[in-house]
């Protein structure tokens, strides 16, 4: 049983990646909507907030009720993943630096979910 009782929690750096991930896709997705004029920009933007804000959610909603080292890794697979799969869209869409990163953290959000679902039918 999953025991919530703050007092006996630890602070979960995971957790708190993910609650910033998900803020700065709400700016990142507003900035895309309201700031950014150039299509291809605001699109790659667009798809970097959804990623950041889906595993930023999961992570934070996971990471409390994960104990097994596996899990764990799955967790930090999900967390870089997304920073370079988002990140290099970001870093594209404002500089112009290519998405050469994104396809590296696409598979490490694919390896993340899949040791995620071994880890689950592990426990």
């Amino acid at each position: 049983m999953l025991n919530y009782d703050r007092r006996q929690r630890k602070p979960s750096f995971l957790a708190l990646c993910g609650g910033l991930l998900a803020a700065a896709s709400v700016a990142l997705s507003a900035y895309a909507a309201h700031g950014m004029s150039d299509a291809h920009a605001q699109s790659n933007l667009q798809t970097a907030a959804l990623y950041a804000f889906g595993h930023g959610l999961a992570l934070a909603a996971l990471t409390a009720g994960t104990v097994r080292t596996m899990g764990r890794i799955a967790l930090a697979l999900l967390l870089l993943g997304t920073l370079l799969f988002s990140g290099s869209l970001v870093l594209n869409a404002l500089a112009g630096i290519s998405t050469q990163a994104a396809p590296v953290g696409g598979v490490m959000l694919i390896l993340g979910w899949a040791v995620w679902a071994i880890d689950a039918v592990r426990r």
